[in-house]
């Protein structure tokens, strides 16, 4: 069985896929790798090979309309579909799943696969101007490709019903909802937590959309109140149009709000030296960092939104907060403070609910099944 694996950037085939990738290998199935970047990131491409997967290097542009790259894009998967015959494709972010999605039913790919990992820009926020016209195009290329999906996999059941509500699915559409990307427990097994006053962490690309601002508006009240609290921010800036500048990072840097410690390629030092986990993002698929975070035995402080909501067992392994509440999250934060014993209990309770539903050997096993691998 030939089974091609289309991404959006290289990196992710590892660092999200990497275990999903070694399954399919496991299963017997012969695993063609795509992805932007793939020649020049050595160290993805090394780690595929050593798998025994065949990489291929198609660029394809993350963010941005332009009608003649997308339908070279598109015709550049049709031929390369046509060489490899794979059996199944799994495609997976928003331009992968569409352009994928429509090259392989040219290409007569008998199954293929979507894997909806989260919604972001073209999905969240007051949609006017750009943003509106975004989400409008995103909807119907959606739509246009899924029509020819074979499976679409969801990470939360509010995405699901929401592509249900919007018409963007026929009710007569296969879907399955698993729980996230999963997480390996061995890879972030449970540490210590650091002793003397509570340390917050969020790690997250940049964006408005990730509850950013207001993380740090929260990180500023807290810090004024409680300059002893420690409360970090891991993340680069990003292309999105909805990035945090530069210039607004380096405002909260100089006041002393957070402390910034920049993009990590391994964040297990990060979250081993805090308390708490924090992420007041608008909506995701399944957040990662949250599982990762989970997985290390930290409390949880995230937002009653689709996607993050399904992490958190309230007062079992940590706190809900509305979306864009800063006064919620700052009281969520300040129970920490205000318990020194709180962290270590509800951190327990999250390494077990990683290892009881988030485990990836599950998640994996669970979208195998439904491919039929």
């Amino acid at each position: 069985m030939r089974i091609a694996i289309h991404a959006g950037f290289a990196r992710s085939l590892i660092d999200f896929r990497g275990e999903l990738v070694q399954a399919l290998c496991d299963a017997g199935a012969i695993v063609h790798a795509i992805a932007p970047g793939l020649d020049t990131d050595d160290s993805t491409r090394k780690k595929l090979i050593e798998k025994g997967v065949t990489t291929h290097d198609l660029s394809i542009e993350r963010t941005g309309v332009n009608p003649i790259k997308d339908l070279a894009s598109i015709y550049n998967l049709y031929r390369l579909f046509k060489v490899a015959k794979p059996d199944i494709l799994l495609s997976y972010t928003i331009k992968p799943v569409i352009y994928g999605l429509l090259a392989a039913r040219m290409a007569k790919v008998p199954k293929r696969c979507a894997l909806i990992t989260g919604l972001g820009y073209a999905f969240t926020g007051n949609a006017r101007g750009k943003r509106w016209l975004i989400q409008r195009l995103a909807r119907y290329l959606y739509k246009v490709a899924l029509r020819h999906a074979t499976i679409v996999f969801f990470q939360n059941p509010d995405d699901e019903a929401l592509f249900f509500r919007l018409g963007i699915l026929d009710r007569s559409a296969k879907t399955v909802v698993v729980n996230g990307s999963g997480i390996d427990v061995d890879r972030f097994p449970l540490t210590a937590l650091p002793v003397g006053p509570p340390k917050f962490l969020l790690i997250a690309r940049l964006l408005g959309d990730k509850g950013v601002r207001e993380y740090v508006a929260a990180a500023a009240r807290i810090r004024q109140r409680y300059p002893h609290v420690q409360i970090r921010l891991v993340g680069g800036i990003d292309s999105n149009p909805d990035a945090i500048s530069q210039e607004e990072l380096d405002g909260w840097i100089s006041a002393g709000y957070i402390e910034y410690l920049g993009k990590l390629k391994d964040v297990r030092p990060a979250i081993a030296d805090s308390n708490v986990y924090v992420l007041p993002s608008y909506r995701e698929g399944t957040p990662r960092t949250v599982l990762e975070a989970m997985a290390m035995g930290r409390a949880i402080i995230t937002t009653d939104a689709p996607g993050c909501k399904e992490t958190v067992q309230q007062n079992m392994n940590g706190f809900l907060v509305p979306v864009k509440s800063v006064d919620a999250l700052v009281g969520a934060m300040e129970r920490f403070r205000e318990d020194p014993n709180l962290a270590t209990r509800l951190g327990v309770g999250s390494r077990r609910i990683a290892e009881e539903k988030y485990d990836v050997r599950k998640v994996n096993a669970a979208m195998l099944r439904a491919m039929e691998i």
